[in-house]
């Protein structure tokens, strides 16, 4: 959420209670605030009608009747909330992006915690970021997957679009990573299998995030990881795209080595990318960190060395990930049973479990 990593190569780039609202059906709202800075207008669903059947009475001598289908009877739908900012207690900064700001609030009705990003209109046409800014909500706004942070609604003023998002309580990824410098292979362990978990149900939807790195990575209050900044993620039914995007160190051969950059990439990018977000917990840094032209060399032909204080299971995985051929990637059904996998995430099932029952 927050890209402020200093050597890294950023990216171009109702009635209804408020947790319970749905933005599916709003990206027009959005399209509206971006080019004209309109004022949001209530939605209100599809009205229902009421339809008459024929009753066994109106039958005479054995034989249906025809009978004319009343007057429609209108039914009234419940009307959402029109937000504006004023609904919300606005409280700390938790992160400053390109376009703007995310800050932690409540909304004032129903105490609800939320996080409010804010976007500022003139920031995005000047950077001509409309399309991503409308995928971003027309692809979050559809997630709900517990290792996915929830787009809640969106609204705008005059200058600003602000998304109501979940608050993920422990902050980025990245600020832990720098704090702690690597993770224990346990830790790194729970967070790779949450992210695989992410992974197959976005791929499921045909959805490629396209950005993976600690930065867009957020900690719940419970140490749980939250997938965030869906900027430039993608749904592609057809599962190929050409879009060079993302974030240098992360990026895979396919979208770098320039022999290559004509042809049409899949999900697969996200592979790698979980790869080199394995590499980084466990060792601290991106496995080819350099000059960005060596980096991308060093992409283009895997060229890393993992360090020896790396278990053998790790090791493994990792090599299996970073694989210059998209083909030969392990898939996320085979991580979910790989041996570095089950041995530190069963083992702290049942640690925690020992806990929970000695408390108890």
């Amino acid at each position: 959420m927050d890209d402020t990593k200093p050597d890294r190569k950023t990216k171009q780039v109702t009635t209804l209670p408020l947790h319970q609202l749905h933005n599916s059906s709003r990206p027009n709202l959005l399209k509206i605030a971006l080019h004209r800075g309109a004022n949001a207008s209530t939605i209100i669903g599809p009205i229902p009608v009421r339809t008459r059947e024929s009753k066994p009475e109106d039958a005479q001598d054995g034989l249906p009747v025809k009978t004319e289908p009343p007057a429609p009877s209108v039914i009234a739908q419940p009307v959402y909330k029109q937000f504006h900012l004023g609904m919300f207690e606005i409280g700390r900064a938790l992160g400053k992006g390109k376009f703007g700001r995310v800050y932690l609030a409540r909304e004032r009705a129903s105490g609800f915690i939320c996080a409010l990003k804010t976007l500022y209109k003139d920031e995005i046409q000047q950077g001509r970021m409309e399309k991503q800014v409308l995928r971003e909500v027309e692809i979050q706004s559809n997630l709900r997957h517990p290792n996915i942070l929830k787009l809640y609604n969106h609204f705008h003023d005059s200058k600003r679009i602000f998304f109501i998002l979940e608050f993920a309580g422990q902050g980025e990824l990245f600020k832990h990573l720098q704090r702690e410098v690597r993770f224990s292979e346990w830790k790194a362990a729970q967070y790779i299998a949450q992210m695989v978990s992410a992974l197959r149900y976005l791929h499921g939807k045909h959805v490629i995030h396209r950005d993976i790195k600690p930065e867009n990575i957020l900690v719940g209050i419970y140490g749980e990881i939250k997938l965030s900044d869906f900027g430039w993620s993608v749904h592609t039914p057809s599962n190929r795209r050409l879009t060079q995007c993302g974030t240098l160190d992360y990026l895979p051969p396919e979208m770098v080595d320039p022999t290559r950059l004509n042809k049409s990439y899949d999900e697969k990018v996200d592979l790698w990318s979980l790869g080199v977000l394995m590499y980084e917990l466990l060792v601290g840094e991106a496995p080819f960190e350099d000059i960005p032209l060596m980096t991308q060399r060093r992409i283009a032909k895997a060229d890393m060395t993992i360090p020896g204080f790396v278990s053998p299971e790790a090791t493994d995985l990792i090599r299996k990930l970073l694989v210059v051929d998209p083909n030969k990637r392990m898939p996320l059904e085979q991580i979910q049973q790989h041996p570095w996998i089950i041995k530190h995430c069963s083992t702290g099932e049942r640690a925690a479990n020992r806990e929970k029952s000695r408390s108890s």
